[in-house]
């Protein structure tokens, strides 16, 4: 069965918007002042070649669709291009999710990606896309989040926990630093809420 994996850049103060720049962003292309080093590059190479799919909100695949074609040339970028992209999206067409092997999905966010789920096998990788995001930690339909966490505050911008979003427990399952900058890969799975319900009353009687 396939894992909704969120895979983030994101900043001390939780902004996800734009790290590579092409948005409109008065801050965009922030992550590109930190040196994430070879382990860096290493880990998101890997995550790539693991992964089944992405799952991507308009915005974040409309700025991806218009890049990543004419970046083709290396085992990264071939990958990208032609691995399964489904955008979840109510006003997009399929016409004009022409970015290669897209699929157009959304009607039904919550059984679209559970169906997405048990067809996949592997990992289905969510970049970018915080209302996407906010839209699957609503229906708990996230498995793993992937944060790179860069050493800056921006104080405005896209959070990835935006104002209504479900109070939710994660559990830490894998910490490291990457690159000389102070970069952090921190790696967390949702607790399930019988789970954070049982530890909390097994806090209570101790």
């Amino acid at each position: 069965m396939g894992r909704v994996v969120v895979t983030e850049f994101i900043t001390l103060d939780g902004v996800v918007e734009a790290p590579g720049g092409g948005e409109g962003f008065e801050h965009e292309g922030w992550s590109f002042r930190f040196n994430r080093g070879e382990d860096g590059d290493k880990f998101k190479f890997e995550e790539l070649m693991a992964a089944d799919a992405q799952l991507l909100g308009r915005v974040t695949y409309a700025g991806f669709a218009q890049a990543w074609p004419s970046m083709g040339t290396d085992e990264f970028g071939v990958k990208m291009n032609a691995m399964p992209k489904y955008v979840a999206s109510r006003t997009l067409t399929d016409e004009q999710a022409d970015w290669n092997n897209s699929t157009v999905i959304g009607q039904n966010l919550e059984s679209e990606v559970t169906r997405l789920k048990q067809e996949l096998a592997g990992d289905i990788l969510v970049a970018g896309s915080a209302k996407l995001v906010q839209s699957l930690v609503a229906h708990q339909l996230v498995d793993e989040y992937r944060l790179m966490v860069f050493p800056i505050v921006l104080g405005s911008g896209k959070r990835l926990f935006g104002d209504g979003t479900p109070p939710t427990t994660l559990r830490l399952v894998n910490s490291r630093s990457v690159g000389p900058d102070g970069v952090l890969i921190l790696t967390y799975e949702p607790v399930s809420v019988d789970a954070a319900n049982a530890a909390a009353s097994g806090g209570e009687r101790s």
